[in-house]
């Protein structure tokens, strides 16, 4: 067995994957340094109160969310002809990503900045709209593939049924 082989099997990955993951602990510890630098207590008090946010409230949310979600785009098993089961990330990734837009910029999109525009010179009233139009935009991509797949999904069961008379 080779080396690298011999790696894989009692990592779980190849050697790239562990370099990767090393270094961006090294990032994070850095980036973790660097913003301890400053208000160390304010920077504690906030990762405490995101980590606590995050269990608590936000969790539950997207936990009952997505069990809705799946409830509702899982088609029962029975006598019925095979149905491609709709796969809930087509709408978990554009909701996720749409998400985090909103989270790193909900300031500008929900417009909470007053001194935005001074500091800048550039206007803030187009973040709420283009937010929409990526969250839109992310969906439509999403919808166009889930139709592309099922649409290959139902030629391959027809040509399987061809095949198979």
């Amino acid at each position: 067995m080779s080396a690298p082989a011999g790696f894989r099997r009692r990592y779980g990955a190849s050697p790239l994957h562990l370099l990767l993951v090393l270094v961006s602990f090294a990032l994070a510890a850095y980036a973790g340094l660097r913003l301890f630098e400053g208000d160390a207590l304010g920077v504690a008090v906030w990762f405490v109160g995101a980590a606590l946010l995050h269990d608590l409230v936000l969790l539950p949310l997207y936990s009952v969310t997505d069990r809705a979600a799946q409830a509702l785009f899982t088609r029962g098993s029975g006598p019925t002809p095979p149905v491609p089961r709709v796969s809930v990330n087509y709408v978990r990734v554009p909701a996720f990503v749409s998400g985090v837009l909103l989270l790193v910029w909900w300031p500008l999109v929900l417009r909470r900045v007053e001194h935005y525009t001074a500091a800048t010179a550039l206007p803030a009233d187009g973040f709420l709209g283009r937010w929409l139009l990526v969250t839109g935009a992310l969906f439509a991509a999403s919808a166009v593939v889930l139709v592309v797949r099922t649409r290959r999904w139902s030629r391959a069961q027809r040509r399987a049924r061809s095949a198979t008379k």
